[in-house]
């Protein structure tokens, strides 16, 4: 191991990219794991900087070449996961990780890292307020909010297989115990 990993997850609208976001404008020596999808880039994002976009065919290629840490095909031919390429990047830089990635992911991460891992699970306050946020996002289909929200209730039975568990009823206060947490954990 040549450095630490802080690992966000949660389900999809309950506050980690905003957590996470809020972490790396803090002097705390961490570094954004970009992670790679097959899915389409969203308005305003960015491939090499929110994510690196790959079609599904150069996905599975990558998956035969062993390529990932971790991956996962979290919806029909929609795949997402940490190169390990990515990880070495970093870790050269003489930084620590930050992750914001899906529940799987991120216990997948979690059992890779061990010890040099802080793992937190971002809980929404309710499924309700959860899909409130989902379709404030004005990005999301109705079959997609559905398919996020019964997702949702799956992740939400393995919380407690993390670290720690952050209540995201208050966006500074989960930012604020975040700082702490995570501060905490690379002074070790």
């Amino acid at each position: 191991m040549e450095g630490k990993a802080v690992i966000f997850s949660a389900p999809s609208g309950a506050g980690k990219t905003t957590i996470v976001r809020h972490l790396l404008e803090q002097n705390l020596n961490l570094e954004f794991s970009i992670s790679a999808c097959s899915r389409p880039k969203r308005k305003g994002e960015e491939n090499g900087k929110d994510y690196y976009f790959l079609t599904v065919d150069e996905f599975k290629k990558r998956i035969a070449e062993d390529a990932f840490l971790e991956w996962e095909e979290v919806y029909t031919d929609n795949f997402y996961g940490t190169l390990k390429s990515e990880v070495q990047r970093v870790w050269d830089s003489g930084r620590h990780l930050i992750f914001d990635v899906d529940v799987v992911g991120g216990l997948n991460l979690k059992k890779f890292f061990g010890d040099h891992a802080l793992a937190i699970f971002v809980e929404p306050p309710s499924v309700e307020v959860l899909e409130q946020r989902l379709r404030s996002r004005d990005t999301e289909t109705e079959e997609s909010v559905a398919r996020r929200i019964g997702k949702a209730h799956e992740e939400m039975q393995v919380k407690e297989q993390f670290d720690y568990v952050l209540l995201n009823d208050d966006l500074s206060k989960a930012c604020n115990m975040a700082f702490e947490k995570v501060n905490s954990f690379l002074q070790k």
